[in-house]
């Protein structure tokens, strides 16, 4: 009558289900960290910029006040510019050595060579 070896089960399968998004591939999401990077590099030294003048406006006319506050200043201005001049390196190097739509993810996205197109 019955074999005990057979499994009488039913096939299931499913629809896929819809995400609603896609899901990003690592090239998209390495770009993403990298600008994310910089843009929390610039405001960190903007916030730090903002407590050195909070500092000095606040040091009452005390000398060492005034010098912390103004070594505030020096460093925020400095990790500005230094900011901005990593991004301008970068991007003349993008543009001179990389070829088309790839880049090192500063104005051109990261593309990872591939074997099949």
């Amino acid at each position: 009558m019955f074999n005990f070896l057979t499994v009488m089960a039913q096939d299931v399968s499913y629809a896929p289900v819809a995400l609603g998004f896609k899901i990003p591939v690592f090239n998209e999401v390495l770009t993403f960290v990298i600008r994310f990077f910089f843009i929390i590099a610039g405001l960190v030294a903007l916030l730090y910029l903002l407590l050195g003048a909070l500092a000095w406006i606040t040091s009452g006319g005390n000398k060492e006040s005034v010098d912390k506050a103004r070594e505030k200043i020096q460093a925020a201005l400095v990790g500005l510019i230094l900011i901005f001049v990593v991004l301008a390196i970068v991007a003349v190097i993008e543009n001179i050595f990389f070829p088309g739509n790839s880049g090192l993810g500063i104005t051109k996205p990261i593309v990872f060579p591939g074997l099949i197109n």
